[in-house]
């Protein structure tokens, strides 16, 4: 018969619309171990597994902390209670933990004082709000009027609708007969049980003990920090402006370039200071998708998308949302892991607004194998491969843009844009493999740009700070021959620096903040960047690095920039969100020319 040997909970803090999904380890009747379902539909020498979980209530208020969901709180924050901030997020279990939060703690009272009006828009649906459902009080009143809604986590019943258990001072209510159950608003503040039995296929009865285990209290998903769009009005657009000063543009669109952080790098071991739950694939795919929906992007560019990652999740969930989906993943030649695993570049596309036109694959090693037999002697070809193979590629798609032209000139004229989105190799010791990354595929845009007089957008995470040798070359056309990274150049690939040149008129999108007209957002906008290179402080913020990685580069001769969202302040604050990688998103317009306004959120 079949015998459970082990039932465990990869992290055991249940999160609000996050997925549990215990793992149930088994044994079959002929001995073998096992972690697959044996369903009622599909039993095993006649026997099956059943579920239930049960959300336990306590017949006491329990406050619990909002900081460590699974202690009891000891102190509340009074200026909380006055600004009207969810009783939730007022409770600490001490004075310290109270003091450590203090700096992010402080965003509620700023937000809850400068709140507009309490309406939920769509924006907020999709984001959530900083008020978060939930008391922080586990209440100890029985509440019969969720148990309909509550039974929704698994297929048909076994159970009568509403079935509960006392025991010692707690109700255990029902809510869940499947292996997997997402917690909703309801358990906040609770404990969850889950029960799993061999079940007897002919008699229905339980053959074995129940395995159960308890989980620590359901806390609410954190909220992203708001980011809203900042004007830049009138940069760029020198050249672009009709007979009254004004842009002439005939539409506008946006683009999200974001390195969500594979699952498979998401490791306690590379980021021990965030929680087990935030790093759970679970927990993150359903944040990435809400914070990527709610950009409402007309273009994403998404890096570190882990191939079954794609398919399984973010082309369908997407496509829900009106999104084509392409995708490159990286080369295999180094990485030894599960194919499945290996991430790569996603670019998604609104159907309502763009066609497909054309799509090029850049895969580094094959040009770093191109460059070997060409132009290395025999006894350096395999140094040269091992220094430059390092699996990365890059994603460059064709659209043309769906919205109408304006002006005469311009009658059926088709409104082309090439998007290219890369992940650069991310070692900090191989200067000279990222710029020689970077110098390949602005080469292949060049061509692109020969054969089609096209406006571009160059995105990803090029994991280069502002000022080195890939930045200067993106945004100012060459590199110095006097540049430092040029030091690092045992294969002699720039030599002389006078080869590293484009004519692509690329200029990052974010500093445009640095041309902005006057006044008070401006200038705060302003203090967030680099005054050296006009880029933003950081764009990734984990415990050992905080600096700017990501960019988005446009041409400047065809695309202006007409907004960009606001930047981080604090990049203590964000490391609070356990984010990886912040997003850049640009809204562009076309106009008769293919001119575009990028806005980024």
């Amino acid at each position: 018969m079949l015998i459970v040997l082990r039932v465990h909970l990869p992290s055991d803090i249940p999160i609000v619309g996050c997925e549990l999904t215990p793992y149930v380890l088994l044994r079959r009747p002929d001995t073998t171990v096992t972690t697959d379902d044996v369903p009622e539909s599909a039993p095993i020498d006649g026997y099956f597994l059943k579920y239930k979980w049960y959300r336990v209530q306590s017949d006491r208020n329990v406050a619990v902390c909002s900081v460590h969901s699974s202690v009891q709180a000891t102190l509340q924050c009074i200026g909380c209670v006055k600004a009207k901030i969810p009783v939730a997020k007022s409770y600490h279990c001490s004075t310290k933990c109270f003091a450590d939060a203090w700096q992010h703690h402080r965003v509620l009272h700023d937000r809850a004082t400068t709140a507009v009006n309490d309406t939920v828009t769509e924006d907020d649906e999709l984001f959530g709000r900083y008020n978060n459902p939930g008391s922080g009080v586990i209440s100890a009143t029985f509440s019969g009027a969720v148990s309909s809604t509550s039974l929704t986590n698994g297929p048909t019943p076994f159970y009568p609708s509403s079935t509960t258990q006392r025991s010692g001072g707690e109700t255990w209510f029902e809510v869940g007969r499947s292996k997997t159950y997402t917690p909703s608003a309801e358990d906040i503040g609770h404990v969850l049980k889950f029960e799993c039995v061999v079940i007897d296929a002919e008699t229905k009865l339980p053959s074995g003990p129940v395995n159960s285990l308890l989980t620590s209290r359901v806390i609410p998903a954190p909220s992203p920090s708001p980011r809203c769009l900042v004007p830049v009005s009138g940069v760029d657009v020198i050249g672009n402006l009709d007979s009254n000063g004004r842009a002439s543009s005939s539409g506008s669109f946006t683009v999200l370039s974001y390195n969500i952080l594979a699952d498979v790098y998401a490791t306690s071991e590379s980021y021990s200071y965030c929680p087990s739950w935030a790093l759970s694939w679970a927990y993150r795919r359903q944040n990435l998708l809400r914070e990527i929906v709610g950009y409402h992007a007309d273009i994403v560019c998404l890096q570190e998308v882990q191939s079954n990652h794609f398919e399984a999740f973010f082309a369908p969930e997407l496509d829900k949302h009106g999104y084509q989906a392409l995708y490159k993943r990286k080369t295999n030649e180094v990485y030894s892991g599960n194919t499945q695993t290996i991430d790569g570049c996603a670019t998604f596309f609104r159907r309502d607004r763009f066609a497909h036109v054309k799509k090029y694959e850049v895969e580094f090693n094959k040009a770093a194998q191109s460059l070997t037999d060409a132009q290395i002697p025999t006894a350096q070809k395999k140094s040269t491969l091992t220094r430059l193979a390092k699996d990365n590629v890059a994603l460059i798609v064709v659209l043309e843009a769906k919205f109408g032209n304006q002006g005469a000139d311009n009658l059926g004229k088709r409104q082309l844009l090439c998007v290219a989105n890369t992940h650069v190799n991310d070692h900090q010791d191989l200067k000279d493999v990222k710029l020689w990354q970077v110098s390949t595929l602005l080469k292949g845009l060049e061509k692109i740009a020969v054969s089609a007089d096209i406006p571009m957008l160059v995105c990803g995470d090029f994991n280069s700070v502002p000022g080195s040798a890939p930045h200067s070359l993106l945004a100012l056309g060459k590199v110095e021959p006097s540049h430092p990274d040029l030091a690092v150049d045992p294969l002699n690939l720039f030599r002389p620096p006078s080869k590293l040149i484009h004519k692509l008129q690329l200029v990052s999108a974010y500093s445009s903040f640095a041309r902005m007209g006057s006044g008070i957002g401006s200038e705060k906008q302003r203090k967030r960047l680099d005054p050296t290179t006009n880029e933003p402080l950081f764009t990734n913020c984990t415990r050992d690095f905080i600096g700017t990685l990501d960019y988005i580069f446009y041409t400047v001769d065809s695309l202006t920039v007409d907004s960009a969202a606001s930047l981080e302040s604090d990049a203590e604050t964000s490391m609070q969100m356990w984010r990886h990688s912040f997003k850049i998103c640009n809204e562009i317009m076309l106009d008769t020319d293919v001119t575009v306004v990028a806005k980024e959120g």
